[in-house]
């Protein structure tokens, strides 16, 4: 088979390092990849958003099997773009149409989505421009802490908290009055605040059938022990220790099974991943938030503990299998640290360069690129989030301080991590 994975992060990486050991992968593709994909595939110079390009790259090379990373060109229309053009009748996708994505393109979409399948969430409130004075009540009315939601994407960081009542105002007037998130926050979603401790649950769909993949728990926050501000994710663990047999199963009762069979009932034919962000309380699960995709960080702990051939489990999605498939589970823990630019989530620089990648211990440890690039025969730094590495342990504990002992061998100006991965299961 020969595969196209459009994305150039964690996520990427991760995925494409399991494609590479299938041997039903015959060429790997991936646009446009990182400089850690290009060990695992051939990476291609071309957008995640330029649809023709690759419409093209899928002719030129062949390709049978398409995998959407990212959430931006699925909430554009990049599977229905490539499955209803006439030269590519043979061209599968993982990854849901533009109707199946706006789960995550847009908030208020979701909530309306979880409020009519009956699946629990806090109580919410819609707000624009149009009925922004009757936005403002609700919020001087609202119980404290308020969660302001930005509708649409805003690559993770469309989030805000406020422990106060002029706080969340000023922080409602920066949304739609001066569009602190561009187009994502011209409707904003005000969220009742639930307490308790966040965990992430992964599910392959096929349309009609689904398989659970391994949860996890990631670290948005920049600073030690869950302060500043929220990034795309500083690090993550799986398995989550407090995530029970029993809690496993009223996540799938009563969230996993009337999501796939909401998005049945409603005509939306969903082939993909589907992220469901929860928040767990006295071991009662809430959604958050539902993504399209995989997580990152959380990518880079799940895939590493799935045993079976992904490729395999893909096609099984293809062509609506995956009831015979069982997902076999790495016993092991697997906790990831991300190395990020001095100055994330705010501004950094770019393109310096990376020292000691190749010193990680392969037999407990992996190093995922995530925003680097090659230049002049040299790995340099191309984002925020710059690289992670996964280990293997024999708890959290044990996996997170493999992982900060290996981040010692690899080195650029100014990078930064924190310490404390998986701190509260210590």
């Amino acid at each position: 088979m020969r595969i196209l994975l459009l994305g150039s992060g964690g996520r990427e990486h991760a995925i494409a390092w399991k494609i590479a050991q299938s041997p039903l992968c015959e060429k790997l593709f991936i646009a446009p990849g990182n400089a850690g994909t290009s060990t695992c595939g051939t990476n291609l110079p071309i957008g995640v958003t330029d649809f023709e390009a690759i419409k093209d790259a899928c002719l030129s090379h062949q390709i049978n099997l398409v995998i959407v990373g990212p959430e931006e060109p699925l909430v554009k229309g990049i599977t229905d773009y490539l499955i209803t053009h006439p030269a590519l009748k043979n061209l599968d996708v993982i990854g849901p149409g533009k109707a199946g994505a706006q789960l995550e393109g847009s908030k208020a979409f979701a909530k309306a989505f979880m409020m009519r399948h009956n699946i629990p969430t806090a109580a919410y409130g819609e707000f624009t421009l149009n009925n922004y004075k009757e936005g403002v009540e609700y919020l001087q009315n609202h119980t404290l802490p308020i969660v302001l939601k930005a509708d649409g994407l805003a690559a993770g960081k469309g989030v805000v908290i406020c422990e106060n009542h002029l706080e969340a105002i000023a922080e409602f007037d920066l949304m739609i009055q001066r569009a602190k998130f561009g187009e994502a926050s011209k409707k904003v979603v005000v969220e009742q605040f639930l307490k308790g401790i966040e965990m992430s649950v992964f599910v392959l769909i096929d349309g009609k059938n689904y398989v659970i993949l391994p949860e996890a728990k990631d670290y948005k926050r920049v600073g030690e022990g869950d302060t500043g501000p929220n990034t795309g994710g500083m690090g993550a663990i799986s398995p989550v220790p407090f995530a029970t047999p029993s809690l496993m199963k009223k996540i799938e009762e009563r969230i996993i099974k009337p999501t796939v069979e909401g998005l049945s009932k409603e005509g939306l034919e969903y082939r993909g991943f589907i992220f469901l962000g929860l928040m767990v309380e006295d071991d009662e699960p809430y959604m958050i938030e539902y993504n399209c995709r995989m997580g990152d960080p959380e990518t880079e702990v799940v895939v590493p503990r799935i045993k079976n051939d992904l490729v395999e489990v893909f096609t099984a999605a293809t062509t609506q299998q995956l009831d015979k498939i069982n997902i076999e589970t790495d016993s092991r823990t697997t906790a990831t640290v991300v190395a990020v630019s001095g100055g994330y989530p705010g501004d950094y620089k770019k393109d310096i360069e990376i020292k000691g990648l190749g010193d990680i211990n392969p037999d407990d440890s992996i190093l995922f690129h995530m925003g680097t690039t090659e230049k002049e025969g040299k790995v340099v730094t191309n984002g925020g989030r710059v690289f992670c590495i996964t280990s293997y342990g024999t708890s959290v504990f044990d996996a997170a301080t493999i992982s900060k002992e290996e981040m010692q061998k690899v080195s650029f100006e100014k990078k930064y991590y924190r310490s404390d991965i998986g701190y509260e299961f210590e």
